[in-house]
């Protein structure tokens, strides 16, 4: 079986691994939030993995930067939407704490990829 070139990506392999752990997450968030929070992070989180394994299918490098930038905002939004999960008490803080610390590592990745790819 072919691998692709976002399959080897290490910040793909962690958002993938991250927005299983929030689907996960969610499962125990309020049933209200069905349609808000819940559909909300999830949506986000697998944004992050599509913009990466889309960007990587582009053939210039400007084309790539713009799916980098654009899994990053999707990753700050997670973030917001964290935040907000636990200030309504959605999660404990060792879970919040864990989430912003993966979060951060994969944005640092991603800058530094989207710098990769424009100086390339």
């Amino acid at each position: 079986m072919y691998t692709y070139s976002f399959e080897k990506l290490e910040v793909w392999i962690e958002f993938k691994e991250l927005s299983k752990s929030i689907y996960a997450l969610t499962k125990k968030f309020p049933s209200d939030e069905k349609f808000g929070l819940i559909s909300q992070l999830r949506r986000a989180s697998v944004s992050i993995c599509s913009n990466i394994a889309e960007g990587s299918a582009r053939k210039t490098n400007k084309d790539k930067a713009h799916f980098t930038t654009m899994a990053f905002s999707s990753a700050v939004e997670v973030l917001n939407q964290i935040i907000i999960s636990y200030e309504l008490n959605y999660i404990n803080s060792e879970k919040y704490f864990a989430l912003r610390k993966s979060i951060e590592s994969i944005t640092n990745k991603l800058n530094a990829l989207r710098a990769y790819q424009i100086n390339k």
